[in-house]
């Protein structure tokens, strides 16, 4: 990291770009950026390592430059080699995409198929004791990267043109958030103005046909009924971080 800034430094001084405008300084800019291509060519190589372990490919791409590994660009060099990115920044768009072929998972689990006297009774048997968490479990590090806040509904109103939805104004200590909720079929939304709930507060924003949603209100709900809007005891002020 010492070199990183290093290097970062010396590119800002030198301004390869406002250099390559003025006449007379073509040597200057030559081995500006000579020097520049070596040193980011020498941090590659230390991050090699680390990128193929996480990568789990067991290689990284090194930038091929027209010497050996180490050694410095000889004079007069004219053109390197070409260069692959070690690794690319997110694009959300792909991750849009991912989500979309994926939503078929998300469709309803189908109605089983009537089983047989035996099955029933061993089925009402298992109902009747005590459930188990879901497996796979997760790790305390996992429970840890949802941010959960403690939030005060500042407002709540109808979204037109949606069955399900109300549109809520969450103030979480710092700023308001606005939040699509499913809860429409369970409260009039004069009913949950100053209202405490729950929120993900780290859930990344979705854009939906009605507006951005900027994170999502905790729920409770099975056969039995609901949508149970979830509220921190009372002493509780918006923002507090839920652990």
């Amino acid at each position: 990291m010492r070199l990183a800034d290093l290097t970062n430094q010396y590119i800002a001084e030198k301004k390869p770009w406002e250099m390559a405008k003025q006449e007379g300084r073509e040597a200057e800019l030559h081995r500006a950026c000579s020097t520049a291509l070596t040193l980011f060519r020498d941090l590659t190589l230390y991050l090699k390592p680390d990128l193929a372990e996480g990568r789990g490919t067991g290689e990284a791409k090194i930038p091929a430059l027209a010497c050996d590994l180490w050694a410095p660009l000889p004079n007069g060099v004219k053109r390197i080699q070409h260069y692959q990115h070690l690794m690319t920044r997110v694009d959300p768009k792909k991750i849009e995409a991912m989500v979309d072929e994926n939503k078929q998972n998300l469709a309803p689990t189908p109605e089983p198929a009537p089983v047989k006297h035996a099955q029933h009774q061993q089925a009402e048997a298992k109902a009747e004791t005590v459930s188990s968490p879901s497996e796979p479990f997760i790790g305390i590090d996992d429970f840890a990267r949802v941010d959960l806040r403690v939030a005060r509904i500042a407002n709540a109103e109808h979204v037109e043109g949606a069955e399900k939805l109300l549109r809520l104004t969450l103030d979480i200590g710092t700023e308001t958030r606005t939040v699509f909720a499913g809860i429409k079929s369970a409260y009039a939304p004069e009913s949950l103005v100053g209202r405490l709930t729950v929120m993900v507060a780290n859930l990344a924003p979705r854009k939906m046909k009605f507006g951005l949603s900027e994170g999502m209100v905790l729920a409770a709900s099975d056969e039995r009924g609901g949508p149970f809007l979830l509220s921190p005891d009372s002493g509780a002020q918006p923002g507090m971080r839920i652990k």
